[in-house]
Parts: structure tokens; sequence; C-alpha cells
């Protein structure tokens, strides 16, 4: 099992395709860390996300508790902050830090909103593998705004070694649009083959970072059709597989529905009596009917190594392609 736990709505990006900042959640309403000891352990993959996590002052503590409950502890971030990262990461070096671009820096901080916002994120990742943090990198919202930054970023993150993570613009109740659409699908779509090629083609000498392109190839398989307006190409788990905690203590199934569909209360219930029932399992029933086909990390990874042979006979058929001078396939 996986989870999200969104530590706050408040945030001092601007960005444009997310109106999160224009709906803070205050300080006195948000969760006391301490309910998150009622998580279960033993999860596969937990993240800090929000908002901007390290607007927390209290983010220290957050960290501490959820780093006993899982394999893989993650924060997302715009890298603004990066002294409070640091210091962090000093305390707790095994984290995995994702910082968002959404390009090189005159566009990133358009489309951020926010001044500097390229340098500091690129200050954060820089000052983490000097500190010889190794699980780090970058990840980006891609649009017909920002995809022909798309090799750019992807060859810098090669160069420095570091990770490179995408997604694309949903419309939901967490980002608080439903007005995101992409204007120029044909320019995207040309975008991201090339970017999957690149992907699958990956000349990275760590052998580890090149399987990971091969993977996330099929992750931005994903991507692709869901700007296309097809099918997602692995079943939904979310409130099941996966689920997120809420500023306000609430257990939601995801964050790509028109309205939360909350589980239950982590502040006045037990994980357990939650998550078994009868409310919970109306939500899972909301996810089961859910066309909106949304393809985000939170549930399109999880899915991936629930049903691993699928993306990995994709992975090898396309390889042997390659080689033998074929076109990529662009379908699952």
């Amino acid at each position: 099992m996986e989870c999200a736990v969104v530590v706050t709505y408040r945030c001092n990006a601007r960005c444009q395709m997310c109106n999160t900042w224009q709906n803070p959640s205050r300080r006195a309403e948000e969760f006391d860390p301490a309910i998150l000891e009622k998580l279960p352990g033993g999860m596969e993959r937990l993240n800090i996300t929000g908002g901007e996590p390290l607007l927390r002052n209290d983010i220290e503590d957050i960290v501490r508790i959820l780093d006993k409950k899982t394999k893989r502890l993650e924060i997302s971030t715009n890298g603004y902050f990066y002294d409070r990262i640091i210091k962090l990461c000093e305390k707790f070096p095994h984290l995995t830090i994702r910082v968002s671009l959404e390009g090189l820096p005159g566009l990133n901080d358009q489309l951020r909103g926010i001044k500097d916002g390229f340098d500091r994120g690129l200050r954060t990742i820089l000052r983490l593998k000097e500190m010889g943090q190794r699980d780090i990198g970058f990840c980006v919202v891609i649009s017909d705004r920002n995809c022909a930054d798309l090799l750019d970023l992807y060859h810098l993150c090669a160069g420095m070694g570091v990770e490179f993570g995408g997604a694309t613009m949903h419309n939901s109740f967490y980002f608080h649009k439903h007005d995101n659409r992409i204007e120029d699908t044909e320019k995207v779509v040309r975008e991201m083959k090339g970017f999957i090629r690149a992907l699958l083609s990956s000349q990275r000498t760590n052998w580890r970072l090149r399987a990971k392109d091969w993977g996330r190839a099929y992750l931005n398989l994903g991507i692709l059709r869901y700007i296309q307006g097809n099918f997602r190409t692995l079943p939904c788990g979310a409130a099941t597989d996966t689920f997120f905690v809420s500023p306000f203590g609430e257990i939601l199934a995801c964050n790509g529905s028109a309205e939360p569909w909350v589980m239950g209360d982590l502040k006045s219930q037990a994980f357990e009596e939650l998550w078994r029932s009868p409310q919970s399992e109306a939500v899972r029933q909301q996810v089961r009917d859910c066309r909106r086909n949304c393809w985000m990390t939170g549930t399109a990874v999880p899915a991936m190594r629930k049903n691993p042979l699928v993306p990995l006979t994709w992975v090898v058929k396309n390889k042997i392609r390659q080689v033998l001078g074929k076109e990529i396939i662009f379908s699952p």
C-alpha cells in the first residue's frame, strides 16, 4: 500500500495549472502530527506533499513519525526553501526529494509564479548531491506551454545523474481547477513521443537510473494516452492500494476526483476502523465507477508495481524495436 500525506494547502508558488495557493488551509485547522501515528506501518512508499510542505513549522515531527511507516519516504517540494530542506536531510539522510520545475529558468518562474524559483530549486538539488543524498531529482507537469523544454530538462537531469519524473495537468478538487486543458495537443504529442524515445534509449551510465528511465517511458506513455483522451493502460487502485491524508486529517481515496471522496477522519477514528467501514466501501465503488481516467504518479506507479508484466512487456518489445531500427509502438 502507498500513501500521500498532504500536510498543507498553503503554498508560496502561484502556479498557473493549480489554484491551491488561492485556497490555503489555515494553520489552526491543519492536523496535529500525532494523528499520523495511527497510519499503518510497512507501506511501500509514502509521499509528503502540499501545497508546499516546507511551510509547516512542524515538518520535522511529521517526517519523524512517517519515517517509521515506510520503506521510502518522499517529499515533493518546489525547492524554494533549500535551507530548510538541507537541515531536514541532515537529520534524515535517506529521504527521497523531488523538486518541481516547469521548464528552464525563465519559463519555470513564469509558469510557477515564483521569482528565482528555478535557481533555488536547482540549488536544492546541487547541495543535496554534494551531501551525498542518493534519491533526488526533479519533476515536471507537462503541458503545451512547457513541452518544448522537456528534453532539455531530461538531459540536464541525466547529466547531473539525478531522477526526472513527470505528470500532466488534471482538473480536480485538489488543484481547485476545472479549466485545465491542452490547446495544442499535436505539439504535446510530438514532444512527448520524442521524450519517450529518449527515455527508452537512455544513455545514463548508472544502470539503476537507466532501468528507471525505461520504466518512466511506460509511465509517460500513460501520460500521452491521457492527453489524447484514451483510457488508462492499467486499472486504478485508489482507496485500495493507495490513499491520501488531507491537511484536515481526512482519509481520501485520491486527489483526482471532482469532489473529495472521504473515507473517514483520522482525528476521530482508528485507521483500521475507517478503512473497513461502509463509507470506505462506498468510496471504493465510486472509484470502480470512475471514468476520469486520471494518470498521476500517485496511482499510476502503484498500478505498474501491481501489474509489472504489462510495463515490462511493453519496454522489452520496444527496446527490441529500437535495436532493429523500427519505430516505437505508442500503444500499451
